[in-house]
């Protein structure tokens, strides 16, 4: 558990899971180790892959599917309270969100509406947070239309949605359409407005995005042709213009490959990303006058297709969780040169995909 007397930390991991087996979990967090502790989890959901985070509140948000009246699979959310004192939850309620599974969750700055991504489905939705923390009602979806030129892009694939720290825009990678798709957040109504799009390269395929602390870059990750863009950022008028595309995988490398998730240190400095195939992590250090990119390392995560990643809330260490590896491993990280070293601590669970911290 966390050593500073008056703080916690927990980590919550969620993963593929059938309805009826383990596929959400509780962690207590050892901020002097980085180890993992188990110490709840639930069976209630179907696929809760992906998870998002009410801070103040202390209430987790996960994806998760449920059935409609005809059968058919469609995207819901799940709202658990969590208990400052032990880091367990409880299910407040669930929620459908879109008409198709869902494969990514943000909440956004206000914390009253919640954001989803379908993949399959090619849309994203709105739908409000109640002031009890329970998921609400849709209040706008946006499907997206077109295509790209890999077989897997004959569609639309909006993989996640970050809301901009300002929260004025939210951007949209869509692997299906190799296009980042802005959209103006009128929270007011409720309501998705799209506003401008950025273009990858053909046969990118964008997966997730992320901020730089300064509001003046973003960087997507792309998971097709294992590539990172970089961005300049635009917060007032909601555009971006691509400075850079650099590789995500080491020179001479010929095996198969897919990226999954990107992240940036809190101090600017180092961004990581996660390459599904190369099972690693890739390394860059970040020119904070030219938001471009230098590599600095490749370290293996020990563990097949480490689909998603977080880095620890002071930034001293990287948790890697390897769905096909069954495990989530715990990477130390120096803060001057971003390079990772493992510790040796790891958790084994099934399938993990997605981590995020809280800290009461």
């Amino acid at each position: 558990m966390n050593t500073n007397p008056n703080t916690r930390t927990y980590a919550y991991i969620g993963s593929y899971a059938e309805a009826g087996t383990p596929g959400l979990y509780a962690c207590g967090y050892n901020t002097e180790t980085g180890e993992l502790t188990l110490i709840d989890q639930t069976d209630i959901l179907q696929n809760p892959t992906f998870l998002a985070i009410d801070a103040p509140a202390k209430r987790l948000y996960a994806i998760t599917e449920e059935a409609d009246a005809t059968g058919q699979r469609v995207g819901a959310a799940a709202a658990f309270s969590i208990d400052e004192e032990s880091g367990r939850f409880t299910l407040l309620n669930k929620a459908v969100t879109v008409a198709s599974p869902t494969c990514h969750i943000a909440l956004d700055g206000t914390r009253r509406h919640l954001m989803v991504a379908s993949y399959r489905g090619g849309m994203i939705g709105l739908s409000a947070v109640e002031p009890d923390g329970r998921v609400g009602a849709s209040s706008d979806v946006r499907q997206h239309a077109g295509g790209s030129v890999r077989p897997v892009q004959n569609q639309p694939h909006p993989h996640s949605v970050f809301p901009d720290p300002a929260d004025r825009y939210a951007l949209v990678p869509d692997l299906g359409l190799d296009r980042i798709l802005v959209y103006k957040l009128d929270l007011a109504n409720g309501k998705l407005l799209p506003h401008s799009e950025a273009y990858l390269e053909p046969g990118a395929g964008p997966r997730h995005f992320a901020y730089h602390p300064s509001q003046r870059y973003g960087y997507v990750i792309n998971e097709l042709d294992s590539t990172v863009a970089a961005f300049a950022y635009d917060g007032e008028a909601g555009t971006l213009r691509k400075l850079q595309t650099v590789s995500t995988l080491p020179d001479g490398y010929e095996g198969s490959s897919a990226c999954a998730d990107i992240h940036i240190s809190a101090d600017g400095r180092y961004l990581y990303g996660s390459n599904r195939g190369h099972d690693s992590i890739v390394v860059y250090r970040i020119d904070e006058s030219a938001g471009t990119l230098t590599l600095v390392e490749h370290t293996s995560t020990r563990g097949g297709h480490p689909r998603n990643f977080a880095l620890s809330p002071d930034g001293r260490f990287l948790l890697a969780a390897n769905r096909d590896g069954n495990n989530v491993v715990t990477f130390a990280r120096d803060a001057e040169t971003g390079r990772l070293q493992p510790t040796g601590h790891e958790l084994k669970l099934s399938k993990p995909v997605c981590v995020k911290f809280l800290t009461v």
